[in-house]
C-alpha cells in the first residue's frame, strides 16, 4: 500500500506583515535612520501596492516592536526608532515573570554570560581595550568614597564594558536584556540600603575585584580570568539576594 502523504498547511504572510518586513529591513540596515520620518501614507501605499488599512496594520506591527513611533499633529506621521535592548529586556522580563524565574536564576545566567565574555576578552585583548579598562578603573576609584554613586553610575557599566570589549554582538544584546532587569533590582537594593554604613567596604572590595580582572585580562590568562570572575559574580549574587525564592516578578511588579 502506498502511504498517503500528510497534508501540509503553508501559512502565507499577510500583506501587512510583508510591508512591515520590508520597512523593518530598511531600518535595521540603516537605510532609514533614527528620527527619520517615513514617507507619507499615500506614497507608501503606492510603493507597496497596498490599501491604507494594510499599511496601518504594518505600522501597528512595527510600533508594537518599538522600531517606529506614530506622532500626532502638524509634524506627525511615522518616525523611525533605533531598536534597543531595553525593549527586548521588557519583553524578556515579562516572559521570565510568566515562567516564575528567580533572581538567583537570572544571576546564574549573568555569571555564565559575563565569565564567557571575560575569557574571550582575555584571549584577544588589544592595547586599546586595556586603555578603556584602565580609564574605567580610574572612574571607579574616584567614586569609591561615594558608594551610592559607585553603584548607580559605575559598577554595572564596568561589567557591560567587559562584555562589549569581548566583541560578540549576540552576547552584548543578551547581557543588556539581563542587565535591564538586574538594574531594577540594584536600584531597589540601593534605595533600601542608602543609610547602611557597611556599603563602603563592599564597594572597596568590588573595586579591588575590578582591578584584579583587568590584571588577568592584561596577562591574557583566560582560565584564571573566567574562574575569578565567576567567583566574584557568585559573591555579588549572595550579597544582593537575601531571599533565594525572590522572583523577577517581585522586582518588576
Amino acid at each position: 500500500m502506498v502511504a498517503t502523504p500528510k497534508s501540509t498547511v503553508v501559512r502565507v504572510p499577510k500583506a501587512g506583515e510583508m510591508v512591515a518586513a520590508q520597512l523593518r529591513r530598511q531600518i535595521v540596515t540603516g537605510e532609514l535612520k533614527e528620527g527619520d520620518a517615513l514617507p507619507p501614507e499615500s506614497a507608501l501605499m503606492a510603493q507597496f501596492g497596498v490599501s491604507r488599512p494594510t499599511l496601518r496594520e504594518a505600522f501597528r506591527i512595527l510600533e508594537s516592536e518599538q522600531i517606529i513611533q506614530i506622532r500626532r499633529g502638524a509634524r506627525g506621521g511615522a518616525h523611525v526608532l533605533v531598536p534597543d535592548a531595553a525593549a527586548a529586556g521588557r519583553y524578556a522580563g515579562t516572559l521570565l515573570q510568566y515562567r516564575g524565574a528567580t533572581l538567583a536564576d537570572l544571576h546564574q545566567a549573568r555569571g555564565a554570560l559575563e565569565s564567557t565574555a571575560v575569557g574571550a576578552l582575555a584571549r584577544k585583548r588589544s592595547a586599546a581595550d586595556l586603555r578603556r579598562l584602565e580609564r574605567a578603573l580610574v572612574e571607579g576609584e574616584d567614586l569609591v568614597g561615594d558608594p551610592i554613586a559607585f553603584a548607580e553610575k559605575h559598577d554595572l557599566q564596568f561589567h557591560r564594558l567587559l562584555v562589549e570589549l569581548a566583541g560578540n554582538q549576540t552576547m552584548i544584546v543578551l547581557v543588556d536584556m539581563v542587565f535591564s532587569i538586574i538594574e531594577r533590582h540594584n536600584q531597589s537594593f540601593i534605595n533600601a540600603h542608602r543609610d547602611d554604613g557597611s556599603a563602603e567596604p563592599s564597594v572597596k572590595a568590588t573595586q579591588k575585584a575590578h582591578a584584579k580582572i583587568v590584571d588577568l585580562i592584561r596577562a591574557k590568562d583566560a582560565d584564571k580570568a573566567i574562574a575569578f570572575w565567576r567567583r566574584h559574580l557568585d559573591q555579588v549574587s549572595e550579597y544582593m539576594i537575601s531571599d533565594p525564592a525572590e522572583t523577577v516578578l517581585d522586582v518588576l511588579s
